[in-house]
């Protein structure tokens, strides 16, 4: 999905410490896929559903991958917008052409459902849509201008969103306003090594961060969700996130560790990278934080199914999809009941 970006030396600093004394950078275990009784009784928070999540993931999957252009990518627009509007969204398709960074012209679609619209507390959650068009860093070479399933890079925070969609759409009471934009365009950057700029990936959230669907949009702060779904995924406090937004990624690392998913939202600091998030921070002036799966053993320091044909269905935990849901829901209805202090 992502490139890995311009490092933090101090977060580098730590994470090496880290590493050197032992820190394990292992894929942490399972943790429970159930809502902490007592972090939620009072609020009465809706149970994420893993399985609804996973269905929505599979969907996607199966239409083909959603590269620009693609009849798979058309179908998908239709499905995702489809999806918004039965929850009781209201949704705007934002069409725009995106330049990719050969030149080639993308007619992309940024899918916009507002929850709640006259509500001037807002929140933004956001994922991108789009497939990688070529597997750069798959081993097999002989498929790399074959685009990629996305099921986890894209797939899965669409997955995980739909079903927040679902959910806040049939709650009479929840009356937070809540923004879910899913972004395209966002996977067609430069492939590593091409010297390619750190611009050229994310095009949708650029596009939307300097024409929002609505003039002088605001949000408290925002929530990214990009590769959520692998069996056993570490996301640890991403260096962006701690530049912009410290306070959003600590309170929200804090409430998955009291709902008892601390082995999967775990304490390491890691280096800053290009994701849809840094441009709702730099451009909109959002603070947004960006839930992603690192792993340290890697070159990349993402999954070894990064970008390449490994990116299936196969890799698509329910017990992820329902921790990340849960976690996600859970802020959501401590900010509607004005009990998240940041």
């Amino acid at each position: 999905m992502k490139i890995k970006a311009y490092s933090s030396i101090s977060l580098l600093i730590i994470v090496l410490i880290l590493v050197a004394c032992g820190n394990n950078v292992e894929n942490p275990p399972n943790p429970p896929t159930t809502t902490s009784p007592t972090a939620t009784k009072s609020l009465n928070i809706p149970a994420f559903n893993a399985d609804s999540a996973f269905n929505y993931v599979a969907e996607q999957v199966a239409m083909g991958p959603r590269v620009p252009k693609s009849e798979a990518h058309k179908k998908a627009a239709v499905w995702m917008a489809e999806e918004l509007k039965t929850s009781g969204a209201a949704v705007i398709v934002q069409d725009f052409v995106a330049k990719r960074f050969d030149g080639e012209s993308l007619p992309s679609k940024n899918i916009i459902a507002s929850f709640n619209p006259n509500n001037n507390n807002r929140v933004l959650l956001c994922a991108h849509w789009d497939s990688r068009f070529v597997a750069d860093h798959d081993s097999d070479q002989s498929r790399y201008n074959e685009p990629i399933l996305a099921a986890d890079d894209g797939g899965s925070g669409v997955g995980v969103l739909l079903e927040i969609a679902r959910l806040i759409g049939q709650d009479s009471s929840f009356n937070l306003g809540v923004d879910i934009v899913l972004f395209d365009a966002e996977d067609q950057g430069a492939p590593s090594g091409s010297g390619g700029s750190y611009d050229s990936w994310c095009l949708g959230s650029q596009y939307w961060a300097k024409n929002p669907h609505k003039g002088g949009y605001k949000a408290k702060y925002g929530i990214l969700l990009d590769m959520v779904g692998s069996k056993s995924p570490r996301f640890t406090k991403e260096g962006t996130s701690m530049k912009y937004a410290p306070n959003v990624m600590n309170k929200v690392w804090e409430i998955a560790t009291n709902l008892g998913y601390g082995a999967f939202f775990d304490q390491t600091l890691t280096s800053e990278i290009t994701d849809d998030h840094l441009y709702m921070n730099t451009i909109i002036g959002i603070p947004t934080i960006d839930i992603i799966n690192r792993d340290l053993s890697t070159a990349s320091r993402f999954g070894t199914h990064w970008h390449t044909h490994n990116d299936n269905m196969d890799i698509i935990g329910k017990g992820t999809l329902k921790a990340v849901g849960t976690v996600v829901m859970n802020v959501l209805y401590k900010e509607n009941a004005g009990q998240l202090a940041l």
